[in-house]
């Protein structure tokens, strides 16, 4: 196997909203979209992530109204405490605050318009 790409597929209820808050507040460009459908993607981000209108004819029965749920999108960052500024500044609630684990992740988290968990980490705390 040769494993050309990877992507996270979410379902979402509002494709525009999410892809809207990826690109604005994360620097993600749409690589493509379609009515219920857009791709996202960075140089730097090692995958795309997709969001799916939920409902699409296109997805099996058993996955078209389920909505991403239970899951975090994460980012591994430079600068944890400069983004957490930053995304504070541009007006972006903060869902739950910078925390600094035992083995050593620090993570911040913040939530889309659809609710999807965006998690930004580093691991320079102590380990």
């Amino acid at each position: 196997m040769n494993i050309t790409g990877t992507a996270v597929s979410l379902n979402v209820d509002d494709v525009e909203a999410s892809s809207a808050f990826l690109v604005r507040h994360f620097g993600f460009t749409e690589a493509m979209a379609a009515d219920g459908f857009a791709s996202l993607t960075r140089p730097d981000a090692g995958a795309h992530v997709v969001y799916l209108r939920r409902g699409l004819a296109t997805l099996p029965a058993d996955q078209r109204d389920v909505h991403a749920q239970g899951l975090i999108l994460a980012f591994v960052v430079d600068d944890l405490e400069g983004e957490l500024a930053r995304l504070r500044a541009e007006g972006v609630a903060i869902t739950m605050p910078l925390t600094v684990e035992e083995w050593g992740e620090r993570a911040f988290q913040v939530r889309d318009p659809n609710g999807v968990v965006v998690q930004l980490v580093d691991w320079n705390g102590a380990a």
